[in-house]
């Protein structure tokens, strides 16, 4: 069976691209005719993903944003998921986790329910929380390392005798990737640090929010987040591509940005 990994290696080969887009589909920032209802935040997903799905490995759906939205967010969510192309990745970003047992039915949920191929998840109670999601040998779990907002110094980077938290997160993330599925969520707003990152976890995916609206770098996430191979790292994009217009034309505006930014990328690691 092919892991996490090699599915995402094989994808951004074939796609020439580590684009990612977050679905963080918000009804104050939609174009109106799709605020009031279920159906048209439907439609205007769908939108979103036609005009942009040859251009991405993946997709990521905050569900914190489909959650808002009550028990019409959950079913909005998994109509918005029949519409991704098997040919690109879906990253559930919930951020779960909790003791062993409860970490179970979160993995259940979100790779069986609603079918992820990949999820975020909180490292912070230790290997017996986060094992149930290691043990779905095809899906990938991102663990978070150091995070993009400003509050992640609160308790990532506090020392444990000489190194920061967020190393000891990245060198167990290594040491736990027995099935070739573990990644890491690093922020695009910490170049130096996703760089010392990418030294530990020389073959692990990782994910790198923060590019654009949070003031991340694209090059210096591309050049310090990519493995030798020149791939590995997820570039996610959200509201600069969804929200690129709120007129009739935003579905072609989203796929101009997607395309700016893809091409960047492409130009980045040409140099």
């Amino acid at each position: 069976m092919e892991s996490f990994s090699q599915r995402l290696h094989e994808i951004q080969k074939r796609k020439q691209s580590l684009l990612c887009i977050g679905l963080d589909v918000d009804p104050r920032k939609a174009p109106e005719k799709f605020r009031n209802s279920p159906a048209g935040l439907l439609e205007f997903n769908r939108k979103i993903i036609e005009a942009t799905s040859d251009l991405v490995c993946a997709y990521k759906p905050n569900l914190a944003f489909y959650e808002a939205l009550g028990e019409c967010g959950w079913k909005l969510l998994h109509e918005t998921l029949k519409y991704i192309p098997r040919t690109v990745l879906t990253i559930g970003d919930g951020k779960r986790n909790d003791i062993g047992n409860t970490a179970e039915r979160y993995a259940t949920s979100l790779f069986d329910d609603f079918g992820f191929d990949a999820v975020t998840i909180n490292p912070y109670m230790g290997f017996d929380s986060v094992e149930p999601f290691l043990q779905r040998t095809d899906r990938g779990v991102f663990l978070l390392a150091l995070t993009s907002n400003a509050g992640s110094k609160d308790f990532q980077r506090l020392k444990v005798g000489a190194t920061p938290l967020y190393l000891k997160v990245v060198k167990k993330a290594v040491k736990w990737n027995t099935h070739d599925n573990v990644g890491l969520v690093v922020g695009a707003t910490h170049p130096t640090e996703l760089r010392a990152v990418r030294r530990i976890a020389k073959s692990l995916p990782i994910l790198i929010p923060g590019v654009g609206a949070q003031g991340g770098d694209l090059a210096s996430a591309v050049q310090n987040g990519c493995a030798r191979t020149g791939d590995l790292a997820i570039i996610n994009i959200s509201r600069s591509v969804l929200y690129a217009s709120t007129e009739e034309n935003f579905a072609d505006a989203a796929r101009a940005e997607a395309i700016k930014v893809r091409d960047s990328i492409r130009s980045i690691l040409s140099k």
